[in-house]
C-alpha cells in the first residue's frame, strides 16, 4: 500500500516538475504565436486601421482577396521563388550533406559550411545588393572578365527573382545540409560496406541506400524549407522592395505593404489567413506523400 501511494506520488511530482519545465515555452507560444494567430483571423473579418475601432465586414476581404489580380500575382511570384529556392537549396544540400559523410567528418568543415547561416537575412541581402550591383558590384566585375555583358540580377524581371533565390540558397544551405548530414550518421556504415563488398559503386549505394534510408529526414526538412521559404521578405525588402514592376513582389512583402503602407489591416489579416491555409494544405500533402513518419530503418 505504501508503495503504491510512494509511486502515485513520484508520479504526482514528476508531472508538476514537467509543469514547471514547460511553461514558459507554452506561455511564450500562447502570447507570440496563438493569440497573434486568433486576433488575425478575426481582424480578417473586418476593416481596421488602427485609427478606428474594428468594423465587422464579413466575407468583404475575402472576395476582395479573390477579385484582387496583384493578390494572384504576388502568389504566383512566390510559387516561382520557392520552387527555384527549394529545387536548388535541396539538391546542393545533400550534396554537400553526402560528401561531408563520405569523405570528411572534420568539425571545422561543417563550421565553415554553416558560416552563411550565422548572418541575418538582412545582412546577407545587403552583402548581396554591393556583390550584384550592375556597376560596380564584384560579381559583374568577374562577368566582365569572363567577356560576357554586365547582367542587371536585381534590377532586370527575368534575373531578379533567381538572383534572390540564389541568395537565400546561399544563406541556408549549409544549416539544411547539416541537418541532413545529421540524418546520414543514423545510417548504419556495415549497409555500405556491404554494398561495396557486393561491388556497388558510389551512385548506386546513393540510389538505393543512402536516399531511402535518409527519406524521413529529408521530408522533415524539405517541410521545413517550403514553410520558410513562402515566408520570404526581408531579402527582398532590402534588394529589390519589390520591383522590378512588381516582378519580387512576393506575397509576405505585398502583405506588408496593405498593412503597413496602406494600413488596411483588415485586408492583409486575410491574405495572411489564406497564406496559413496554403502552407497547412501543403505541409499536409507533404507529410503523407513522403511518409515523414515512418523509417525505413529496422
Amino acid at each position: 500500500m505504501s508503495i503504491a501511494f510512494s509511486s502515485r506520488s513520484g508520479k504526482q511530482g514528476d508531472g508538476r516538475l514537467a509543469a514547471v519545465f514547460i511553461a514558459p515555452a507554452f506561455l511564450g507560444f500562447a502570447v507570440f504565436l496563438l493569440w497573434p494567430t486568433l486576433l488575425g483571423v478575426y481582424l480578417s473579418f473586418t476593416r481596421f486601421n488602427l485609427l478606428t475601432p474594428a468594423e465587422w465586414v464579413g466575407l468583404d476581404n475575402y472576395v476582395r482577396m479573390v477579385n484582387d489580380p496583384i493578390f494572384w500575382e504576388s502568389l504566383r511570384v512566390t510559387v516561382v521563388y520557392v520552387v527555384l529556392n527549394i529545387g536548388v537549396q535541396t539538391v546542393s544540400a545533400l550534396a554537400i550533406a553526402v560528401l561531408l559523410q563520405r569523405l570528411t567528418r572534420s568539425p571545422w568543415l561543417r563550421g565553415i559550411v554553416l558560416t552563411p547561416y550565422l548572418m541575418s537575412n538582412v545582412v546577407a541581402g545587403v552583402v548581396w545588393l554591393w556583390i550584384l550591383d550592375t556597376q560596380l558590384g564584384i560579381g559583374n566585375e568577374i562577368v566582365m572578365a569572363l567577356g560576357l555583358d554586365r547582367i542587371p540580377f536585381l534590377t532586370d524581371e527575368t534575373w531578379a527573382v533567381p538572383a534572390i533565390a540564389l541568395i537565400n540558397v546561399w544563406r541556408h544551405v549549409g544549416y539544411t545540409a547539416l541537418l541532413l548530414f545529421a540524418g546520414l550518421q543514423a545510417i548504419p556504415d556495415d549497409m555500405y560496406e556491404a554494398a561495396k563488398v557486393d561491388g556497388a559503386s558510389e551512385w548506386r549505394m546513393f540510389r538505393r541506400i543512402t536516399l531511402p534510408l535518409l527519406r524521413p529526414v529529408l521530408a522533415v526538412v524539405l517541410i521545413m524549407t517550403v514553410i520558410g521559404s513562402f515566408q520570404v521578405f526581408d531579402t527582398v525588402a532590402v534588394t529589390t522592395a519589390g520591383g522590378p514592376a512588381n516582378a519580387t513582389n512576393v506575397l509576405q512583402f505585398y502583405i506588408y505593404g496593405a498593412a503597413f503602407g496602406r494600413f488596411q489591416f483588415g485586408y492583409a489579416s486575410a491574405m495572411s489567413v489564406a497564406l496559413l491555409v496554403v502552407l497547412s494544405a501543403i505541409t499536409f500533402v507533404q507529410y503523407r506523400l513522403t511518409r515523414a513518419g515512418q523509417t525505413d530503418l529496422g
